[in-house]
């Protein structure tokens, strides 16, 4: 939601937006499709300022007399209140209803009649550069209440039938992509229908819980429940072009110290009417500010186990362990430690992410991390797991991205009863690692060592970290990755439609430099066991998994499980694939698990869920 006042840089830029539209009363060349400001002589209806497209035709100028109906009020974060209009116009497309901002907790209370003046502006949630839609509001508001006690306006029910299965207009290229200037088409597509209901009183009915209670005390909620559908009750995210339009975060007006917020995991239900306010946030979007909160009714959701490899079969998991450091409590690699023995089965080859150095986000140069990684072994121990020993490279100080002095890095985990390690000594956080034709096969120079690590690509991001394995006298290679991440992307709620995402321009260079060595590896020995494994922190659909599989030399393995089942993390209600295992075609069979025990869950060890695949060297 909104922390402060209006960005006065945010303002300006989508009043520089309108202006050349000419969304804005008075302007040269008027867009066709914007609505007509009111007459100067005339009253100032809700509906004028919101008008029919995402920026109010009035924003910059003052108003008065405005009047409506006090739905909701915000006494913390961005404190103001909504007012609708009870006598709407006819037009689908205008809202009846605005925020007010008022910067200090309101006076109003619910069914006040009310009389607002002020400045109309649009504010845009977490700046312009962020690329977000704007929300129209009233700012340095005058406001008069004339009575109390008023019914409400009676709220638009959002639903399966009321929501387009359309996502989005395709924004206008005469204006960079954007859709600002577009007339909404609330009945043709998903985000012109919210938008249309901008500061409305809004209610949904029982819904399915798609996103888990947040420590923001937030869920996301699904109005069609047969949408893309997980097996285990999340909405699956599975193509740029086919969104999720039934998705939508819930919040509530009642401060957490009057009502705690409930605690959902996904397939949960938020039963019961939940209705308020329509807002719109940087992190969501489309919010539901619910004056009224339905109860959340349990499905009872379990976190899954994977079976144990059979003698014959090497299992391989990659696990993301978010931030691990010494100085985090013990609760947290004991929890970590009993899902890699009870959940993960003890896999005999375990790929850890974000390892941080030996004490954590402290930035004072130190760069290994034995005490955090031994810490993390003997939790394993402890839970009747293996004594797994280690590999790794450190990384150069504050060169792989990540918290601040973390130093993250990728770590090898192997059960020395089951695997062996080939050591190749000359690995460091600046070598490459090469490949090289030893007795007809392929082998490493160093081992463990990094790929190409001098190479643009890896600027501030994580190396590529491989090593040389033995299982059953086969030699099986795996690189572990943790590639840059969508920090810079705009939302999918973006005013860019389709949304500009920058980030995977850093992510299709990394894998193509693993692809090349990949290629390297198959070139000298055509039939090498190669797994490359990791947070791709990129779809299975994705550019980057297409540059990672380029020329037929890697399969995506989690393609092998059903679309219900495709997802390794849940972000805005989108069940989504971020970690991946991809196999070299040598590896055949197998079989492969993403074991859900995080990032369903209100309750997180890690906000990943780990990948194992078991196969037949």
């Amino acid at each position: 939601m909104p922390t402060a006042s209006p960005s006065t840089t945010a303002v300006r830029a989508v009043v520089a937006a309108a202006l050349a539209a000419g969304l804005l009363a008075g302007a040269a060349g008027p867009s066709a499709s914007a609505t007509a400001a009111p007459s100067a002589d005339g009253p100032v209806r809700i509906h004028d300022i919101q008008g029919a497209t995402r920026v109010s035709p009035l924003v910059g100028r003052q108003v008065s007399g405005v009047t409506g109906i006090v739905t909701g009020v915000r006494t913390y974060g961005s404190k103001g209140f909504w007012f609708q209009d009870p006598h709407p116009d006819a037009d689908p497309a205008t809202s009846e209803g605005i925020f007010v901002f008022t910067s200090s907790a309101p006076t109003v209370a619910v069914g006040d009649a009310v009389t607002v003046s002020g400045t109309v502006a649009e504010y845009v949630p977490g700046g312009d550069s962020s690329g977000n839609q704007s929300l129209t509001q009233i700012g340095k508001p005058t406001v008069e209440v004339v009575s109390s006690g008023n019914a409400l306006p009676a709220p638009v029910t959002i639903s399966e039938r009321s929501v387009p299965s359309r996502y989005a207009p395709a924004g206008d290229p005469a204006a960079g992509g954007s859709v600002d200037a577009l007339r909404l088409a609330p009945s043709r597509y998903a985000l012109d229908f919210f938008e249309s209901l901008e500061g409305m009183n809004v209610r949904i009915g029982s819904s399915r819980v798609v996103g888990a209670t947040d420590p923001y005390a937030e869920l996301w909620v699904t109005v069609k429940p047969h949408e893309n559908a997980a097996r285990r009750g999340g909405t699956v995210y599975g193509s740029y072009t086919s969104q999720n339009t039934g998705r939508l975060q819930v919040q509530s007006l009642v401060p957490l110290a009057e009502r705690p917020f409930p605690t959902a995991d996904v397939g949960d239900t938020l039963s019961g009417t939940t209705e308020g306010p329509l807002d719109f946030n940087q992190y969501g979007g489309y919010t539901l500010a619910a004056r009224t909160l339905g109860e959340v009714t349990g499905k009872g959701l379990r976190r899954e186990k994977t079976r144990k490899q059979r003698g014959g079969e090497l299992a391989v998991a990659t696990y993301n362990v978010e931030n691990l450091d010494p100085t985090d409590p013990q609760e947290k690699f004991d929890a970590l430690a009993a899902a890699v023995v009870d959940n993960l089965a003890s896999p005999d080859i375990v790929a850890l992410e974000e390892i941080q150095d030996d004490n954590g986000a402290t930035d004072d140069g130190t760069v290994t991390a034995g005490r955090t990684v031994e810490k993390f072994v003997d939790a394993i121990v402890a839970a009747g797991g293996p004594a797994y020993h280690w590999r790794s490279v450190d990384p150069q100080d504050k060169k792989d991205g990540g918290e601040p002095g973390g130093n993250i890095r990728q770590v090898f985990l192997f059960n020395p009863e089951r695997v062996s390690f080939t050591d190749r000594a000359g690995g460091d956080a600046t070598t490459a690692t090469g490949v090289v034709r030893e007795r007809g096969r392929a082998a490493l120079t160093h081992s463990p060592g990094r790929i190409d690590p001098s190479n643009a690509a890896w600027e501030n991001s994580r190396k590529p970290l491989v090593g040389e394995f033995v299982f059953r006298g086969r030699t099986v290679f795996v690189v572990a990755n943790h590639f840059a991440s969508k920090g810079g992307d705009e939302s999918i709620v973006s005013r860019h439609q389709p949304p500009t995402r920058s980030s995977e321009v850093q992510r299709h260079a990394q894998a193509s430099v693993v692809n090349a060595f990949v290629k390297k590896l198959l070139t000298v020995q055509k039939n090498a066991d190669v797994l490359v494994v990791g947070d791709i922190n990129d779809f299975e659909f994705s550019g980057t998994t297409g540059a990672l599989t380029a020329g037929g030399v890697l399969y995506p393995a989690i393609e092998s499980l059903p679309r219900s089942e495709r997802y390794s993390y849940v972000y805005q209600g989108n069940s989504q694939v971020l970690d991946q295992i991809l196999t070299s075609p040598s590896i055949r069979r197998f079989a492969y698990d993403s074991v859900h025990i995080n990032a369903e869950f209100a309750t997180q060890n890690s906000d990943h869920d780990p990948q194992v695949i078991r196969f037949r060297p």
